[in-house]
């Protein structure tokens, strides 16, 4: 009897610590198969910062200029007409933890990118076209040179300008929002997570008052990562 009642407490013992390395292994897999959504946003933040640069946008303008030059008491003038493309880009690899804020309550993450940069423009050299008037001008001197020089640096600025434009930038700055939302709401739903993403500039209106009441009550997503590490 002794004997049976040793092995029966053994027996017990063992199937103790069997359902205990069970339920603790269910844990570990579920953490793993289930990560937080600071996980998640940790591991997103990563593969974006490895892009390097974010092209959500790209618009196309056509600058006309003209420019005119007076010698010898004769006046000789072009006028260029410049097609060219700009891409509106993000520097994702300027995006630290410290732009993602997490409120655990409202589960809601938010964003702060940074500025939009504006990447050309490249020019359509196919599609130039020029008007001139003055040829003798140009026959006797370098007027023509100097014509075509200045109006290519006045049709660049031209373009920029345009591209900087209130309307392409807010659209560029919409569709860039967009793509970053996406990039960080998709993986927390594939993982079951229902989450908010609202994405913003530092140039956005009112970003200092509604980053000053996020700020209340979200937390910096690289402090909340480093605390969960440690647990």
């Amino acid at each position: 009897m002794r004997a049976l009642a040793g092995w029966l407490v053994a027996s017990l013992l063992a199937i103790a610590l069997i359902l205990g390395a069970v339920v603790l292994g269910t844990r570990k897999v579920g953490e793993a198969l289930d990560p937080s959504p600071e996980t998640i946003v940790s591991a997103s933040l990563q593969g974006l910062r490895e892009q390097n640069r974010l092209s959500a946008f790209v618009a196309r303008y056509v600058a006309v200029v003209t420019s005119t030059q007076t010698r010898f008491g004769l006046s000789a003038r072009k006028t260029l007409i410049m097609p060219g493309t700009v891409r509106y880009e993000v520097d994702l690899a300027k995006l630290n933890p410290a732009d993602l804020r997490w409120d655990a309550q409202g589960r809601t993450l938010f964003v702060t990118l940074p500025p939009v940069e504006l990447v050309g423009p490249q020019v359509d050299l196919t599609q130039l076209r020029e008007y001139d008037g003055g040829g003798l001008l140009m026959r006797i001197s370098d007027a023509e040179a100097k014509l075509d020089a200045s109006n290519r640096r006045a049709g660049q600025t031209e373009l920029l300008r345009q591209a900087r434009e209130p309307v392409p930038m807010n659209l560029a700055k919409d569709a860039t929002r967009r793509a970053l939302e996406r990039s960080f709401a998709l993986p927390l739903r594939a993982a079951g997570l229902e989450a908010q993403v609202r994405v913003r500039f530092p140039d956005d209106p009112g970003f200092r008052d509604q980053a000053r009441e996020d700020w209340d009550r979200s937390r910096a997503i690289g402090d909340v990562y480093s605390e969960k590490a440690k647990s």
